[in-house]
């Protein structure tokens, strides 16, 4: 049990003389480290023992360390999940080392090689491995929790997740209200997924991206010759969307006699398309969004009242990202993961200077625009890290300074993000227990995790679980 929180390496290498000097080279670190002489015993010793990086020399019997390569990165398993290979090859090999890389491995010594490089290597292969790892563990902790892809433990954050879990099952309608790039859109799928409706469609319509007269065509659909262009019959969001949903985003952008139009759908669950005399009856729940104050557009007949009261049986409100700036830390780990994965960069890591202009910045274009950042920075920067100097201008320039040491503690972005993923872990934790009653097979299964992991992660956080059991 002990050796399961430890870095397991398997050293790769038909030289039993080579395999014990690397061995004697880590051993100083605490590794758990097993051995195998060639490709295909190394790959029986993988399912076993499920190293996290591989050291592997290129020319070996039976298996070489390009076949092995090749033969790991062909399986089934998430990119994450996958052991690390760093190969091993002699001086003036460099080119076939090279080649492994381009087939998947993590990188390559040359032999001979320095000690203090092979520890610094495989020290950094750990890095990217765990933080490829706990963000999987995020995102299936996320997916359980009602949460798809809203990440974040703030307050605020965590109040929406909670409304999102109260009205999902219940078939109202339901107004999201915010400013640009707080994820309304993300939000109304999560209620879609989590609804007794998720087997039917999911459709959207931004209302202020199509013009006002092509807007009625949209929702209601047109019959052929209703008008010219109209070439053919075509069927609209509502009629698409029969037993699913509709989205309707910048619903405030929508004319006063569309919005008429909507409310008597909304009130009698039927219409006609354009041109058309046939009445169709529509089945759809329906989620409206705005970055507007409707109550302000309702004052200046912008905005019908009884279609405010009639879309906003339930209303969320999405906090800005300045708001909640204890997520720029998740957030940020999120958007770095995947998008090093997408374009396929060893981007791994984000400098604590470089934290600093991400958390002083206000964030006008909220979590979208922060997205838009950290992919823009993977892609430019030549680094394996994300430094300033990889960040837009805007964002390192003439934002508000705040202490980022109150989040961070002035500590290392590794340091950073334990701390964020800790604290992130505790509050999805908690609430599974308090919804089970301290059932930890019921709060395991909840979360998607084993009963034993479960028990050692509220062992690591220090939970006490008898305040959860209910009498």
């Amino acid at each position: 049990m002990k050796n399961e929180s430890k870095a397991k390496i398997l050293i790769v290498d038909d030289e039993k003389a080579a395999r014990y000097g690397i061995k004697k080279a880590l051993s100083k670190s605490r590794y758990v480290i097993e051995e195998a002489e060639n490709g295909r015993i190394a790959l029986e010793k993988i399912g076993k023992f499920n190293p996290d990086v591989i050291l592997c020399d290129i020319y070996m019997p039976e298996m070489d360390g390009l076949e092995l390569v090749r033969h790991l990165q062909n399986t089934d398993k998430e990119k994450a999940l996958l052991p690390l290979v760093i190969v091993l090859t002699a001086f003036g090999s460099e080119k076939i080392a090279v080649e492994a890389m381009k087939a998947g491995a993590y990188d390559y010594l040359s032999k001979p090689f320095d000690i203090d490089e092979l520890r610094l290597m495989v020290n950094k292969a750990l890095e990217k491995i765990k933080l490829g790892r706990e963000n999987i563990l995020l995102r299936q902790q996320l997916g359980e929790q009602t949460r798809g892809e809203i990440i974040g433990n703030s307050p605020q954050i965590n109040q929406v997740v909670k409304m999102i879990e109260k009205v999902a099952r219940a078939d109202v309608t339901l107004l999201l209200t915010g400013e640009s790039g707080t994820g309304k859109e993300l939000v109304a799928r999560t209620v879609h997924t989590n609804s007794p409706r998720a087997s039917g469609p999911f459709i959207t319509m931004n209302c202020a991206a199509i013009p006002k007269d092509l807007v009625e065509s949209e929702l209601f659909g047109h019959e052929k010759g209703a008008f010219t262009g109209a070439v053919q019959q075509r069927q609209g969001k509502f009629e698409v969307a029969n037993s699913g949903t509709l989205f309707l985003d910048e619903i405030a952008d929508m004319s006063l006699e569309t919005q008429a139009k909507i409310l008597r759908i909304l009130e009698e669950k039927s219409f006609t398309r354009l041109g058309g005399k046939e009445l169709i009856s529509t089945d759809v729940r329906l989620i409206s969004a705005t970055n507007k104050d409707l109550k302000s557009e309702i004052e200046q007949g912008r905005f019908r009242e009884d279609l405010y009261y009639r879309i906003k049986v339930v209303e969320i409100h999405l906090p800005a990202l300045r708001e909640r700036k204890s997520d720029i830390m998740l957030l940020a780990v999120h958007f770095l993961q995947k998008y090093a994965d997408k374009h396929d960069k060893n981007v791994k890591n984000i400098e604590t200077a470089a934290l600093q202009a991400l958390y002083n910045h206000d964030w006008p274009g909220n979590v979208r625009q922060l997205m838009h950042v950290i992919e823009q920075s993977v892609v430019l920067t030549d680094k394996n890290v994300i430094t300033v100097e990889s960040l837009p201008h805007e964002i390192t320039l003439g934002s508000n300074p705040q202490n980022f040491a109150e989040l961070t503690g002035e500590m290392s972005f590794s340091a950073a993000k334990d701390k964020a993923v800790k604290e992130f872990e505790n509050n999805i934790i908690d609430q599974a227990l308090k919804s089970t009653g301290g059932n930890i097979s019921k709060a395991a299964r909840k979360l998607k995790m084993k009963r034993q992991f479960l028990q050692q992660k509220i062992k690591n956080l220090g939970l006490d679980i008898n305040k959860y059991k209910t009498s």
